[in-house]
C-alpha cells in the first residue's frame, strides 16, 4: 500500500485530534516547540515502551538508567562538546535571516542532504551560489560563524556562588559517567549495554517540518560496552535489531533505509555509522535520519578518565572550561578507572562502545505518518491510523447503540472490566458511524458495540479497525479475543 499522507495531513490530523499542539499556543506559540496531548503522549508512551522492551527486557545483557539532565560542566569538556557542539551560520544580508549552512540549497540546483560542513567551507567558505530560504537572494549572506548548540543555565543561591551549567545536549554522557557504577552494583559483564530514555536539548537554529527537529526532544539511547575486536560484529548486530524494530511495528520496509557515513563525514571517534532513514513527507519525500549506530570505539571512557584527571584544575579555574585542558593520558590508560578487568582472561581494557541513538519524537512522527491512510468507502473518505497494537493510543472503544434500554450501563461494565488490562475509551454520543469514523482517526484497533442482541444472549459486536469486519463474541469470551487479537 502507498504512503499517502502529506505533512499538512499529519499536522490538521495531531490537531484535530489531540495528537500534537503548539506549545503555549494561547500565547502565539514558541517556535519549535510541540505539546503531546491526549492521545499523542499515550502513543509516545508506547513508543517508549515498545523501544524499552526491544532493547532491554529482551536481552539479558542490558540495564537502565536515568540520568540527570544537569551534570558537571567537565563532563561536557570531556565529551568534546563545550569546545565543538557548534553549527556554522550565515545570516542573509536582505532579510537577515540566519540559517545553517549546511542546510542551504545551491542556485538552480537539487538540495543535496548530508553536506559535511568541514568538507564544504574548508577552503573558501564560498556562499556565492547559496540561495536564501526564505527571500531567495542569491549569494548574499555573511560571513559564517559558529553558533552554540548547547543552553546554558545558572545554578546556585546568588551570584558569587553561582555555577554555568549546561542542559544535555544528547543522553549518552550520563551513560559513560555512570559505567563504573554500574559495574560496581551489578553483575553485568562484558559485553553489555546501558541504556536511558530522556530529554535533551539543543539550541537549533534551523528548525524543520513539525517535531522532525526541535530544541527540546527525547532520546533512546544505548551503549554497549564490549571487547575490543568483537566490536565489528557487536556493530552489525545492532543494526539489524535496530532495523527489524522499525519494521516489526509496522513501518513498510520500503519506507526505510541504511545509509552509511563516508569517511569524510564520520565524527572524529567513530569507527562506523550508519543512519536508519525514513521517507518522511517533506517536499516531495525526503529521506532523513531516524536512528543512528556508531561504533565509538573506546573514545568516551577514555575521555572521562582524562575528565576525571583534570577536576583539581576545573576548581583552580572557577569553572572556565574555555582555559581547561584535558589532562594527558596515563602511560597505560587500560588501568585507569574506567577500564575494565576480564575475570575470565586476566586482563584489563578499556571497552569499545557500540551505540544505538533513537530520536523518540521522530519515531513517534513516523509512526503517524507510516500509520496514516486515506480511503473510498460508500462514496466517503475514510481517515484512519493503521498502527500496530502495541503502539495505537487507546487499544478499545467501548459502545451503547442506543442511550437506552439498559446499554449504555453494559456498555460502561465492559469498559470497566476491559481497563484493568489495556487502554480503552468509552463513547456514547453521536450516530455509531460516526463513532467509528472517530476511533478509525485515532487508530483504536477495535471497537464494541452493545445492541438489543446483548441482553438476549449475551454477545456484542466487535469491528475490526482495518477490514471494518465486524463479529459477536460472548461478552465471557471478549477479554481473551482481544488479547489474542491485540497480542498483549
Amino acid at each position: 500500500m502507498a504512503n499517502l499522507a502529506k505533512l499538512e495531513d499529519i499536522v490538521s490530523l495531531c490537531k484535530r485530534r489531540g495528537f500534537i499542539f503548539q506549545s503555549s499556543e494561547i500565547y502565539g506559540g514558541l517556535a519549535s516547540c510541540y505539546d503531546y496531548g491526549p492521545l499523542g503522549v499515550e502513543l509516545k508512551n508506547n513508543v517508549k515502551k515498545a523501544w524499552w522492551k526491544s532493547v532491554v527486557h529482551m536481552h539479558d545483557n542490558v540495564v537502565g538508567l536515568d540520568c540527570s539532565i544537569l551534570m558537571h560542566p567537565l563532563v561536557w569538556k570531556a565529551s568534546g562538546h563545550a569546545d565543538k557542539f557548534a553549527d556554522l551560520i550565515a545570516e542573509c544580508k536582505s532579510c537577515n535571516t540566519r540559517t545553517r549552512v549546511d542546510h542551504l540549497q545551491n542556485h538552480a540546483e537539487e538540495h543535496t542532504e548530508h553536506v559535511n560542513i568541514d568538507v564544504e567551507l574548508a577552503a573558501t567558505h564560498d556562499l556565492s551560489n547559496k540561495v536564501c530560504p526564505k527571500c531567495g537572494k542569491v549569494g548574499n549572506f555573511t560571513e559564517p560563524m559558529p553558533f552554540k548548540l548547547m543552553f546554558e543555565t545558572q545554578m546556585g543561591a546568588n551570584v558569587d556562588d553561582s555555577m554555568t551549567l549546561y542542559l544535555r545536549p544528547e543522553t549518552a554522557q550520563g551513560i559513560f559517567a555512570n559505567f563504573k557504577n554500574v559495574i560496581d552494583t551489578t553483575r553485568v559483564k562484558i559485553p553489555f549495554g546501558i541504556a536511558q530514555i530522556g530529554k535533551s536539548f539543543r539550541n537549533e537554529v534551523t528548525t524543520k517540518a513539525f517535531t522532525f527537529r526541535t530544541r527540546e526532544f527525547e532520546q533512546a539511547e544505548m551503549e554497549f560496552f564490549c571487547e575490543p575486536g568483537t566490536d565489528e560484529n557487536w556493530y552489525e548486530f545492532w543494526k539489524e535489531q535496530r532495523f527489524n524494530w522499525y519494521t516489526e511495528l509496522g513501518i513498510k520496509k520500503d519506507n526505510l533505509r541504511f545509509r552509511d557515513h563516508d569517511p569524510d563525514e564520520l565524527a572524529h571517534y567513530a569507527k562506523a555509522c550508519v543512519d536508519v532513514e525514513y521517507k518522511f513527507p517533506f517536499g516531495s519525500g525526503d529521506w532523513q535520519e531516524l536512528e543512528g549506530v556508531a561504533n565509538r570505539t573506546d573514545f568516551d571512557l577514555r575521555q572521562h578518565q582524562r575528565g576525571m584527571r583534570t577536576l583539581n584544575s576545573w576548581y583552580e579555574q572557577k569553572g572556565d572550561l574555555t582555559q581547561i585542558q584535558l589532562k594527558d593520558e596515563a602511560e597505560d590508560y587500560n588501568k585507569g578507572p574506567l577500564s575494565y578487568f576480564d575475570e575470565q582472561a586476566k586482563k584489563r581494557f578499556i571497552p569499545y562502545v557500540i551505540e544505538p541513538s533513537a530520536g523518540i519524537d521522530r519515531s513517534t512522527l513516523a509512526f503517524l505518518v507510516d500509520a496514516y491512510d486515506e480511503e473510498e468507502v460508500k462514496g466517503e473518505t475514510r481517515n484512519l491510523l493503521r498502527f500496530h497494537p502495541a503502539l495505537a493510543p487507546t487499544k478499545v472503544a467501548v459502545f451503547p447503540l442506543v442511550k437506552k434500554d439498559g446499554m449504555p450501563d453494559i456498555a460502561h461494565n465492559i469498559c470497566k472490566e476491559l481497563k484493568k488490562y489495556f487502554t480503552c475509551f468509552y463513547d456514547q454520543a453521536g450516530a455509531i458511524g460516526r463513532r467509528y469514523r472517530r476511533q478509525d482517526e485515532a487508530g483504536t484497533p477495535f471497537c464494541i458495540t452493545v445492541d438489543g442482541q446483548t441482553k438476549e444472549d449475551n454477545t456484542v459486536t466487535v469491528r475490526d479497525r482495518d477490514s471494518m469486519e465486524q463479529k459477536r463474541v460472548s461478552t465471557d469470551q471478549l477479554l481473551n479475543y482481544l488479547r489474542d487479537k491485540l497480542e498483549i
